[in-house]
């Protein structure tokens, strides 16, 4: 994310402008605005003029509107943030008062104004302007006759293909017809891993899948790019990892990001901490049940009594149209921090994200065991 203009006092009013450069970009900026807030943007809008003849016609025309923010939609695939609200800029096309909705494109810019930027808001502010935060990781999660290419950002995991082909089974006259169908396979692959992956961009890249499927297809795209000469292949091929998972579908992504492989890659990352506390956090579930808790009400009680050593929680709960139930979230995550604990806020466009969320999307590890936890009522 590109800062423009910044002009805020924290935890109080102000204004940044920004111009968003990546698809987590988009994401971020969909966290930080909330409800209430207002956003600048230049759009277009279908207007009616008086023609000649006496009729009236309609023509798009480019506007600058400042609306404010009654809802926020984000488009992953179409990398579009779609922001509803009413218009509080006077303008000669547009009432005041009159419903909007501003498209916020990549590399479109905007001005977001808030009545109060609390610390969360400003960590969000500071991460999406850090360049250092992109962990973008490629992976190629397959079996045979299916794979997928994931990119994992900073906030956002995103599928950018899906390549389906139907192999014959591996039996007697039937061979011939196997492998002719598994060459056409990885040749699809590989023309898709060539699109997707830009290794200018990506730390390393990974194949993962069940069996030999991974080594087959690493042996192919090397003989491959040797003699296609494709050079950022051959240039960058330490930095294509092989890992096994139990399949070629999304939920082995949290395989691949467990390898201590790719954890090494990765390790200083956003998405590498969140896998790290989940794993923590459902090994001391398992091993020492008192010594974790999940749900609002466990993990309120075990922070009044001084007792989260790290608290896990989702982006998704930030953005609550209630201002007092954000606020108390934001006011856990920084007493959390300032007792000396971690506090870890997950992307839900993440695998480990999607986890907790289905655990209520808040959990914690505990410094010290609270077995009457259980008796609470969640």
């Amino acid at each position: 994310m590109k800062i423009v203009r910044r002009d805020l006092v924290p935890n109080g009013p102000g204004s940044v402008k920004m111009v968003p450069e990546e698809a987590d970009d988009l994401w971020l900026a969909y966290n930080l605005i909330a409800r209430g807030d207002t956003v600048l943007a230049v759009t277009v809008r279908k207007v009616l003029r008086e023609a000649a003849s006496g009729g009236r016609d309609a023509e798009r025309v480019k506007l600058k509107l400042e609306i404010k923010v009654e809802a926020v939609d984000y488009d992953k695939e179409g990398s579009i943030l779609r922001i509803r609200g009413k218009n509080i800029l006077e303008n000669e096309h547009v009432k005041i008062g009159a419903f909007h909705t501003l498209e916020i494109e990549l590399h479109r810019p905007f001005v977001l104004r808030k009545e109060v930027w609390d610390s969360l808001a400003l960590d969000e502010l500071h991460q999406a302007s850090d360049p250092s935060a992109s962990a973008d990781l490629a992976v190629v999660l397959m079996q045979e006759g299916l794979a997928h290419i994931f990119l994992v950002g900073k906030s956002v995991t995103m599928t950018r293909s899906r390549i389906e082909t139907s192999i014959p089974r591996k039996h007697g006259s039937a061979i011939a017809g196997y492998d002719k169908a598994l060459n056409k396979f990885f040749e699809n692959v590989l023309q898709a891993f060539l699109k997707h992956v830009d290794f200018n961009v990506v730390r390393c890249s990974v194949i993962a899948s069940p069996g030999f499927t991974k080594d087959q297809f690493h042996r192919h795209l090397l003989l491959e790019a040797e003699r296609r000469q494709l050079r950022h292949i051959i240039e960058n091929k330490s930095r294509i990892i092989l890992v096994h998972t139990t399949s070629g579908y999304k939920y082995c992504l949290r395989e691949v990001l467990d390898a201590p492989n790719v954890m090494n890659m990765i390790k200083d990352t956003k998405a590498a901490q969140e896998v790290r506390a989940l794993k923590e956090f459902f090994t001391m579930l398992s091993n020492d049940p008192a010594r974790a808790c999940y749900g609002p009400k466990h993990v309120e009680v075990a922070y009044e009594r001084m007792a989260v050593q790290t608290l896990l929680i989702t982006d998704e709960l930030f953005r609550n149209s209630d201002v007092v139930t954000r606020q108390k979230y934001v006011n856990l995550v920084n007493s959390v921090k300032n007792s000396g604990g971690t506090a870890l806020i997950f992307s839900s466009m993440h695998v480990s994200g999607e986890q907790l969320a289905q655990l209520t999307g808040i959990a914690a590890i505990l410094r010290f065991p609270l077995p009457d936890l259980e008796d609470i009522e969640m």
